[in-house]
């Protein structure tokens, strides 16, 4: 979804995992990738990064700790022509504080949802998890607006994607830390929290890592 209506392509990618606790396929989709303080790149500095896909050819996961800035839910409805701006007051509840993030440098004109299970667009929608899926049609922000939508969901614009064997030398260089998702972390109101809470959730205390961390 863009505001030319164009519709994203879902390429479902995938990587190998550079070791430590993977899913069965040995690969870290559905889970969370989280930026190691000595990140240099500035685009996932304090990062938390929902990794939809991951596979020997690449991956492709979404930001969910970086607000957007100035746009918020309802004036992107208007701005993609599925509300009138006199219907923003008549917006459910869950549209009106529905979180719009960053989701990532690539093709960040487009909108990925991220959402709970209980909302699903056939041919559509890609089923990550038991609890987490990921829908980019203009549809799903209708069904929001209208409140037939998913119970938790977030919206990102861009996402972030690496290339076959990129993110595995990553984590081997401590880029990222990874762990279970946690729904709480990804749907969460306390954006601006959530990077300290994703370390918490592993054990550690951001002061003690260093560039060497990984390596014991």
């Amino acid at each position: 979804m863009d505001p030319e209506g164009k519709r994203p392509r879902m390429v479902r990618r995938k990587v190998a995992s550079a070791g430590g606790e993977t899913a069965e396929n040995g690969y870290l989709d559905g889970q969370l990738l989280i930026a190691m303080p000595v990140m240099g790149d500035p685009r996932f500095e304090r990062s938390v990064i929902y990794l939809c896909a991951h596979s020997a050819e690449g991956a492709m996961g979404i930001i969910v700790n970086r607000p957007a800035g100035s746009i918020d839910f309802p004036g992107l409805l208007v701005q993609l022509d599925i509300i009138k701006k006199a219907d923003q007051i008549k917006l459910p509840e869950n549209a009106e504080t529905m979180k719009v993030l960053k989701g990532g440098p690539v093709e960040t004109g487009r909108g990925f949802v991220l959402h709970s299970s209980d909302f699903f667009i056939k041919d559509a929608t890609l089923r990550i998890d038991d609890g987490i899926c990921l829908t980019a049609t203009v549809d799903i922000l209708k069904a929001i607006a209208r409140g037939a939508g998913p119970k938790h969901a977030i919206l990102a614009l861009g996402y972030a994607g690496w290339a076959a064997g990129q993110l595995e030398t990553e984590i081997q260089d401590n880029g990222w830390l990874h762990c279970d998702a946690d729904p709480d972390l990804i749907f969460g109101d306390d954006v601006e929290e959530k990077y300290l809470r994703a370390l918490r959730k592993i054990g550690i205390d951001p002061g003690m890592l260093s560039n060497e961390a990984g390596h014991a």
